[in-house]
C-alpha cells in the first residue's frame, strides 16, 4: 500500500510568533506471504519492508518495489523452512529497521520529562529515568560508545520540522552522552521545570522540540550471534525497563558468516543492562531512519509522526528466547 501526508500548518500565539510550514510524508508497505506445499504453514515478510520518510513520490520510486518484491518474497520462502532458534546467549546484531523501535520504546519514551515526573502515569506509564535530580548527569544508561541526540532537523526524517507545536525552532541536543543520561525531552512548558539543573550545567532553559562500520562488517566480526531485521511483536513495561522484542527476519551467525534463517527468536532485556552491552556500531554509510506516522501521547490522546535514525549495532551476550516453545 501507499500512504501519503501533505499538510500545511499555520501557527500563531499571543507572544507574537507566526509560522507557516509544509510537511510531506510517504510510506510504502507491502507483505509477501509464502505458503508451504501442503498449505499447512505460512510465513510473512512485511508489511514494513520500506521505512516511512519525510519525502515525496521520489522516495516511492527509489524504493524500487517491483525489483525488491522478488527479494522480499524469497526471504518469506526461506523463513517458511527456517529451523527454530536454540535459546541461549548470543551476540546480537540489530539492523536499523529493528533497532529504531528499541530506541523508540526504551530510550525515547523513557526520557520524556512529563512522563518521568508522573504526568502520564494514568495513561502511558512512568519512567525508570527518574527522579530528575537523582539521574541527570549521573545515570549510566549504556556503554561509553552510546550517543543519543535529540533533533528534528535531519533531511528526509519523518519527524523533521521547522517549528515545533509551541512555535519554537527545535534545537539539536544530547540526551545520552558517552553512555550517561544528560537531558530530557521537553517542550516550552516543561523546560523551566529543570531550571536549577540547567543553571548548574550552564545550559539555557529552552524548548528542545525533539522528536525522537556496515552491516556486513558487524557480522564478520561476530563468532556466535543472531542478526535481526525489521520490527515484529514486542512488549515493554510501563516504566520502560523490562522488554522483549522480536523481528521480521532472524539469522544465525557462525564464525563471521550468516548460515541461515531461524524462526521464533526474540531478545529479552532490561534497558540499562542491555544498552551497557553495546560494543560495536556501524558507520555513517549504514545510518538509516525508522519511524511511524502515528505515535500516541497525552490525555486527551494525541498523535504525531516520529523518526529515529541509527546505524546497525551489536550487543554482547544477549538473552535470546524461543517464542514458539510450549511451556
Amino acid at each position: 500500500g501507499l500512504s501519503f501526508v501533505k499538510e500545511e500548518r499555520n501557527y500563531a500565539n499571543t507572544d507574537g510568533t507566526v509560522t507557516t510550514q509544509d510537511y510531506v510524508r510517504s510510506w510504502v508497505t507491502m507483505s509477501c506471504t509464502a505458503v508451504s506445499p501442503d498449505r499447512t504453514g505460512t510465513a510473512v515478510r512485511g508489511p514494513e519492508v520500506v521505512q516511512p520518510a519525510g519525502r515525496g513520490w521520489e522516495y516511492v520510486l527509489e524504493a524500487d518495489i517491483v525489483t525488491n518484491a522478488k527479494v522480499w518474497a524469497a526471504e518469506a520462502a526461506e523463513k517458511l523452512t527456517a529451523k527454530a532458534v536454540e535459546p541461549g546467549r548470543y551476540d546480537l546484531i540489530l539492523h536499523p529497521s529493528q533497532l529504531f523501535l528499541t530506541i523508540h520504546e526504551s530510550v525515547a519514551h523513557a526520557t520524556e520529562l512529563d512522563r518521568a515526573m508522573g504526568y502520564e502515569a494514568n495513561y502511558a506509564g512512568t519512567s525508570f529515568v527518574a527522579p530528575p535530580d537523582k539521574v541527570l548527569g549521573s545515570l549510566k544508561f549504556g556503554s561509553p560508545i552510546m550517543q543519543v541526540i535529540g533533533n528534528r532537523s535531519e533531511p528526509g526524517a519523518l519527524a523533521t520540522i521547522g517549528y515545533d507545536d509551541d512555535g519554537v525552532v527545535p534545537d539539536d541536543f544530547p540526551i545520552i552522552k558517552d553512555g550517561i543520561f544528560v537531558d530530557y525531552q521537553t517542550n516550552r512548558e516543561q523546560a523551566p521545570w529543570l531550571r536549577e539543573y540547567y543553571a548548574k550545567t550552564g545550559q539555557p532553559v529552552r524548548s528542545h522540540g525533539c522528536s525522537y562500520a556496515g552491516w556486513d562488517d558487524l557480522i564478520a566480526a561476530t563468532d556466535k550471534g543472531i542478526a535481526m531485521i525489521g520490527r515484529a511483536s514486542y512488549s515493554i513495561d510501563q516504566q520502560r525497563y523490562n522488554a522483549q522484542f522480536g523481528a521480521q527476519l532472524c539469522y544465525e551467525i557462525r564464525k563471521g558468516k550468516i548460515v541461515g534463517q531461524v524462526k521464533d527468536a526474540a531478545y529479552q532485556m532490561r534497558t540499562p543492562d542491555f544498552w551497557a552491552t553495546l560494543d560495536m556500531l556501524g558507520g555513517k554509510k549504514s545510518y538509516m531512519h525508522g519511524g511511524t506516522f502515528n505515535d500516541g501521547k497525552g490525555q486527551p490522546g494525541q498523535s504525531n509522526a516520529v523518526s529515529h535514525g541509527c546505524p546497525p549495532a551489536r550487543f554482547k551476550n544477549a538473552n535470546i528466547i524461543n517464542t514458539g516453545r510450549a511451556l
